[in-house]
């Protein structure tokens, strides 16, 4: 099986290659994206494509690791660095879960699940740069609060993950199996809420 290879050069169209990228793999999948649509997609030729990403899979995972990137980078800036703890976790839980029943977060999901027993780098990559890097952002933000007296965490990539799983709840697995096309405001604010309720029974200081 043939590993992914290849560095990754930058230059003055590699937005344009992600971009058009984003779009392709977005509407076709993994499988059905060719280089050819990718390429009419972001307005280059094969050969810049080419000279920017090596393999199709390096180019998926790094279309992945932005958007995963700019989604935590957006929800951390936002996060106030005096708020109360109830406040923080309640904005993180709702970004979390938005970002889960997004079009990209189950597009993307799908993908890695079905691609990565044929290449376990791909699912590697995505790993690395989607689950891990979450956890570890959100353990950061956690930890601050654990220092300030607010939460008491002995574990903080058990906590980091338990908070992650319980933003999913019903509404990810119904969106990922098709039960469902789409998610109202209240069920949104019930998952993320409940999750926010348990996770501070669990580990706010006051317990």
């Amino acid at each position: 099986m043939a590993a992914v290879t290849g560095a990754i050069r930058k230059g003055r169209k590699f937005d344009q290659v992600l971009e058009g990228a984003r779009e392709v793999f977005m509407r076709d999948g993994f499988d059905g994206a060719n280089v050819d649509d990718i390429a009419r997609a972001a307005g280059v030729s094969k050969a810049t494509l080419y000279s920017y990403f090596t393999d199709k899979r390096l180019l998926f995972s790094e279309v992945a690791r932005i958007e995963c990137d700019g989604q935590a980078s957006a929800a951390m800036a936002d996060i106030a660095p005096d708020a109360p703890v109830e406040t923080a976790l309640r904005d993180l839980s709702d970004r979390i879960t938005r970002f889960f029943l997004s079009d990209f977060g189950l597009q993307i999901y799908r993908i890695c699940v079905a691609e990565s027993h044929r290449f376990p780098e791909l699912g590697e990559r995505f790993y690395a740069s989607g689950p891990r890097m979450l956890r570890q952002r959100l353990g950061a933000i956690l930890d601050c609060y654990v220092q300030r007296g607010a939460l008491r965490i002995d574990d903080m990539d058990m906590a980091a993950n338990q908070l992650i799983e319980l933003c999913k709840s019903d509404l990810f697995a119904r969106r990922l199996c098709g039960v469902s096309d789409g998610a109202s405001e209240e069920d949104i604010r019930r998952v993320s809420g409940a999750a926010v309720d348990m996770f501070l029974a669990r580990y706010g200081a006051h317990t």
